[in-house]
């Protein structure tokens, strides 16, 4: 994964003008674009497409210092106006390309990215692979913002709304693994970026042909394998960390890959103010 990464980055070098076929790539790679977006965000810390934009913008900026038109740099970069190119050149200068000509700078280079993997074996992975037939989540939903790190306040704030009997209602109606009660991301940003919405279930995982009550909502899960984590301690700290350590020491040691579907965290024990808890998080995956 490290190289595919490094192939990536190498691609964004030859491609600054253009737009990349990272799809294509990916096959080509031996991979998807799905996995290669999600373990970009996760190593190197912003998404793929922002580190592509700073990249241009690094470019950008030392042609900016010459005599070129305005237009005609805008366009080089792949951008169809010279408003369009300015406002992605402020969002990383934090200054219009005007001012930069006529000031030389300040400038905010993003340099060329490596990525190198460091074998430190620090974490713990207790993991085991389900092999899963379709089943459904059900329960209830909203949008969030997806957050790296910490509590989320706005899943806070919806858990707190149901009525307790709620809680002990869905417990109630889990036929399937994952068992218990379930944390559910869905429809999440490929690139994960932080602060886009994602749906988050509060709910249980049932059979396929389970009928559903009207007043509860409902994601479809394909059948495929999944790669099961156990966390315990700290809540949600333990769990973060493990989440940050499936990309950069699990999945880079190991034959799998992320695809498309949701991630479920069931909570199995906890504390009663929730300040520990042991959880598995449930990630989809398929063979690399």
């Amino acid at each position: 994964m490290i190289a595919t990464l490094n192939r990536v980055v190498d691609a964004v070098e030859e491609h600054l003008d253009a737009e990349i076929d990272l799809a294509s790539l990916a096959s080509e790679l031996g991979t998807t674009e799905y996995h290669v977006r999600r373990m970009f965000s996760s190593l190197a810390g912003m998404p793929l497409s922002e580190y592509i934009r700073r990249r241009r913008m690094t470019v950008a900026a030392a042609d900016l210092l010459g005599d070129d038109d305005l237009l005609d740099i805008a366009v080089r970069f792949g951008y169809s106006s010279t408003e369009a190119f300015g406002r992605a050149f402020r969002a990383v200068h934090g200054i219009s390309p005007g001012d930069a000509r006529r000031h030389g700078g300040p400038f905010r280079a993003q340099p060329h990215l490596r990525f190198r993997l460091t074998v430190e074996g620090n974490t713990i992975m207790k993991t085991r692979i389900a092999e899963r037939p379709a089943f459904r989540l059900i329960g209830h939903s909203t949008r969030v913002p997806l957050v790296h790190s910490g509590p989320n306040p706005a899943i806070q704030e919806f858990i707190a709304g149901l009525p307790p009997t709620e809680h002990a209602r869905l417990k109630s109606l889990g036929t399937s693994e994952p068992s218990g009660l379930l944390q559910v991301s869905a429809e999440v940003d490929t690139d994960y970026v932080e602060g886009s919405e994602l749906t988050y279930l509060h709910g249980v995982a049932v059979d396929a042909g389970a009928q559903v009550a009207p007043d509860l909502d409902v994601i479809d899960v394909e059948s495929g394998s999944w790669a099961v984590f156990l966390t315990e301690g700290p809540y949600p700290a333990a769990l973060q960390e493990t989440w940050a350590a499936t990309a950069t020491e699990w999945f880079p040691s190991n034959p799998w890959r992320l695809r498309p579907g949701p991630s479920i965290v069931s909570v199995l024990e906890r504390a009663d103010d929730f300040s520990t808890a042991t959880t598995e998080l449930w990630l989809p995956v398929e063979r690399a």
